[in-house]
C-alpha cells in the first residue's frame, strides 16, 4: 500500500471517529434539552428532542426511556411501552426505572396484573431497586392483595427504612388485615418520618382508630394477632385516654412479649424492639409529640420552632439503632 493511500485511510479513519464522537455528543445533548424541556411540562418539545436523538442513536437507553417518560406525562403511556422495552433489553442501570415506568403504565390503564407482573420481572434483574417493591405493594394493595402487599411493603422497608411511604404502606396494608399492632407501629414509623401533611392527617386519624379498637377487616385472625389485638385493647384501657400514655403502655406490653424465645421475624425484630427501646428512653415524649403533629396544626408549628434540639436529638438517637433486621 502506498503512501498515498495510507494517507487517504487514515483521514478516513480520524473522519469517522470525529463523526461518530459529534453524533453521540449530539444525542446526549439533544436528550439534555429533551429533559430540560419535560421539566417545564412542555411535554411535546421533549418528544421532538428525544425523536431526534433516537434517529441518530436508535437504542440509546436513556433516549429511549426519556421519550417513555414524556410520552407517560403527556397521556400517551401506552405508546411509551415499546421504547421501554428497549430499555429492559439493555439490562443495564436504566433497567430497573424502566420496569417500574412500565409497572405504572399499566396500573394506570387499570391493568393490575399487567402491572404486577411487570414489577415482578423487574425485581428478578434489579432485586436491589427499592421503588419496584413499593411500587408492587401499592399494586398488590389496589388489588385487595393484603398479605402480598404486606411482603412486599417488607422488603421495600429493608432496602430503605427511611422511605416514608413504604413505612404507610406496611400500616394500610396491615389495618386491612386487622393486624392493629403491626398497623400502629407501621404508621407511627412513617410519622416520625413525615409528620405534617395531608398524608400525616390520614394516619393520625387511622392511628386513632387502632387505639379505639376499629379494624377494616372481620373474620378470622391467627392465634399471633389475636394476642397483639388483645394487648393492645388492653393496655389502652388500662392507662385512659392521654396518647403517650396509651402508646408507652402499649409499645412496652408488646416489647416484653417479644422476649419470649417464639416472637421473630422482621415485625417483632424491626418495629417491637424498636418502640420497646423507645418507650423506655427520655427521647419518647418528642417522639409521640411529632407522631401527634396533626392533632393541633397550630400548637405544632410552635412546638416545631421551639424544639427543634429535641426533634434532632431523636433524629440521632434513632439513626444510632443502626439496622435492626
Amino acid at each position: 500500500m502506498n503512501l498515498f493511500k495510507k494517507l487517504v485511510l487514515t483521514v478516513a479513519a480520524i473522519a469517522l471517529s470525529v463523526s461518530l464522537y459529534a453524533q453521540a455528543a449530539d444525542v446526549a445533548g439533544l436528550v439534555k434539552e429533551g429533559i430540560a424541556l419535560n421539566a417545564q411540562k412542555d411535554y411535546s418539545g421533549a418528544i421532538e428532542k428525544y425523536k431526534q436523538a433516537l434517529a441518530a442513536e436508535p437504542e440509546n437507553p436513556q433516549a429511549n426511556y426519556q421519550m417513555a417518560y414524556s410520552l407517560n406525562a403527556s397521556g400517551k403511556g401506552n405508546d411509551g411501552v415499546p421504547y421501554l422495552n428497549k430499555v429492559i433489553k439493555t439490562n443495564g442501570t436504566l433497567t430497573g426505572p424502566a420496569y417500574e415506568l412500565l409497572g405504572s403504565i399499566y396500573d394506570a390503564a387499570h391493568q393490575p396484573q399487567q402491572a404486577i407482573d411487570a414489577y415482578k420481572e423487574g425485581i428478578k434483574l434489579k432485586p436491589d431497586y427499592q421503588p419496584l417493591y413499593f411500587n408492587l405493594g401499592i399494586a398488590y394493595f389496589r388489588a385487595q392483595k393484603y398479605a402480598d402487599a404486606e411482603f412486599a411493603a417488607i422488603e421495600a422497608i429493608k432496602l430503605d427504612p427511611k422511605h416514608a411511604n413504604s413505612q404507610r404502606l406496611y400500616g394500610l396494608v396491615t389495618f386491612h388485615q386487622n393486624k392493629r399492632v403491626p398497623a400502629l407501629m407501621g404508621l407511627c414509623s412513617f410519622l416520625l418520618l413525615d409528620p405534617e401533611g395531608a398524608r400525616a392527617d390520614e394516619a393520625y386519624t387511622n392511628l386513632q382508630s387502632l387505639l379505639k379498637g376499629g379494624d377494616l377487616k372481620a373474620g378470622k385472625a391467627d392465634a399471633e394477632t389475636l394476642l397483639l389485638n388483645k394487648t393492645l385493647s388492653a393496655s389502652v384501657t388500662a392507662v385512659g385516654g392521654n396518647l403517650e400514655a396509651q402508646l408507652k403502655n402499649i409499645f412496652i406490653n408488646v416489647g416484653k412479649l417479644g422476649e419470649k424465645p417464639r416472637h421473630g421475624g422482621f415485625f417483632w425484630n424491626y418495629y417491637v424492639a424498636f418502640f420497646y427501646k423507645l418507650a423506655q428512653t427520655e427521647h419518647f415524649a418528642t417522639a409521640v409529640k411529632l407522631i401527634s403533629l396533626s392533632a393541633d396544626k397550630t400548637a405544632s408549628a410552635q412546638w416545631l420552632h421551639d424544639n427543634a434540639d429535641k426533634r434532632k436529638q431523636l433524629e440521632d438517637w434513632i439513626a444510632a439503632q443502626g439496622n435492626r433486621f
